[in-house]
């Protein structure tokens, strides 16, 4: 049996490579996949990212010199991982938990930075930014997943379009960012310096953090319905590791979006100490 070419359609980067797909139906396999198996799986993962969270943020309160180098050491690590997950896919029930772990700690480590960056100007997130990019996070997903499954929202190839076309807009403009950053220079709006400036800037930053924000969750609606499709289409049941991981790549850019977005709120509307 080979997949069809639905798989292509897909914003994820991690749903493009089609053949992935027809290796792992090469590899056999009595039992298939199935949705409830995926989301089981990136249920377990995001437990192990939540844990490797926690740990950056412990390792960088104890030692605050280590929080840089580890963000660093971290991108790079989550970059060689992922790479080698697209590379062997069906390897993806012992390397996703890598990915998962990797890149969690390096979200701790980063939204510990934020919290104290807050802390020094004097304001205060409530319960932490951690906390509330969570909850932001688990709400999103909970919301788009009803959304798919009430068929409120369905991926068809106008809707994968729109995301595809907004995605890539999103990426080059942060890599535009990326690179004025070196020459000292911020993108207006958009970088997170623009929320210390108030008035207008911190208002239209917080609106397009909003619209960036919306776009990574709409991904959730894409990415599903291109999983259940490979689904019925009987892949086999160790896909589902590299189900739960695509899905991770998705959570992961939602949850920097609302700490972002947090981070904003708190600067302009939040509690000073």
């Amino acid at each position: 049996m080979r997949l069809g070419k639905n798989m292509l359609e897909t914003s994820n980067p991690a749903l493009r490579n089609h053949n992935v797909w027809d290796e792992g139906l090469a590899a056999g396999g009595v039992d298939t996949a199935s949705v409830g198996g995926v989301v089981n799986k990136t249920g377990m993962l995001t437990s192990v990212a939540i844990a490797g969270g926690m740990f950056g943020i412990w390792l960088t309160q104890n030692q605050p010199g280590l929080a840089w180098p580890l963000a660093i050491a971290g991108i790079i690590a989550i970059f060689v991982v992922y790479f080698m997950i697209m590379a062997n896919p069906l390897r993806a029930k012992q390397t996703a938990w890598i990915y998962a772990l990797v890149q969690g700690a390096f979200l701790g480590v980063l939204t510990h930075a934020l919290d104290g960056a807050l802390e020094q100007m004097g304001y205060t997130a409530m319960g932490g930014l951690a906390l509330q990019a969570f909850v932001i996070t688990i709400s999103v997903l909970i919301s788009m997943l009803a959304l798919y499954y009430f068929r409120i929202l369905q991926p068809t190839k106008k809707f994968v379009a729109t995301v595809s076309v907004l995605t890539l807009g999103i990426f080059v403009t942060y890599m535009i960012s990326f690179v004025m950053s070196f020459f000292g220079a911020q993108m207006p709006f958009l970088s997170i310096g623009s929320a210390m400036e108030g008035g207008n800037a911190a208002l239209i930053g917080i609106g397009l953090n909003v619209l960036i924000l919306g776009v990574a969750s709409l991904w959730l609606i894409i990415d599903f319905g291109m999983i259940e499709k490979q689904v019925k289409s009987g892949a086999p049941k160790q896909m589902e590791w590299f189900c739960a991981f695509i899905l991770m790549v998705t959570l992961v850019w939602i949850y920097l979006e609302a700490v972002k977005l947090c981070f904003r709120l708190a600067v302009l509307f939040g509690n000073r100490d």
